[in-house]
């Protein structure tokens, strides 16, 4: 068992949505699914309750804990790309699985749960600072899914 786990609360989708990140992500996978040993105020006995999982390393648990709570954005997964293509896979995944485009590198999957695809290029602008970092963060006010090449252009300062 790990020191640390982040619980994400579902309403009773926490398996599909574990099977579908592992699908998606590397470095995830489904572990253990664990049912209800009795009713419970979101299901009955022998639901799933539990399933343990990792998403890009980090050890999850998600829980079917009925429709009294909703992800909102003050929680997200913040994703890490190298290129538009690793950019446009996950953000099509997530977006073409049932979920909404949001602004800024944001989305949201059908489970109403955030992430943050955040190509490198925009990252390592933004802690360059000053003017590099201005232009690449207003770039960025403008888009949706993140576009490497016109970060790139407004490091440059072409944009």
């Amino acid at each position: 068992m790990n020191k640390n786990t982040i619980c994400l609360w579902y309403d009773k989708d926490a398996e599909a949505a574990a099977r579908f990140y592992a699908e998606v992500f590397p470095d995830s996978a489904v572990g253990a699914v664990h049912t209800a040993p009795s009713d419970f105020p979101g299901g009955k006995r022998g639901d799933v309750l539990t399933v343990e999982f990792t998403v890009v390393g980090i050890p999850c648990l998600g829980l079917n804990g009925g429709d009294m709570f909703r992800q909102t954005e003050a929680f997200s997964f913040a994703i890490s790309t190298e290129d538009q293509d690793e950019t446009d896979r996950y953000w099509n995944a997530i977006v073409g699985n049932g979920g909404q485009e949001s602004a800024c590198g944001w989305c949201k999957d059908k489970w109403a749960l955030s992430w943050q695809i955040t190509p490198r290029v925009l990252t390592e602008a933004m802690a360059q600072g000053g003017d590099v970092a201005k232009r690449a963060f207003e770039a960025m006010m403008e888009m949706g899914k993140i576009d490497v090449a016109k970060i790139e252009a407004a490091v440059r300062g072409d944009a």
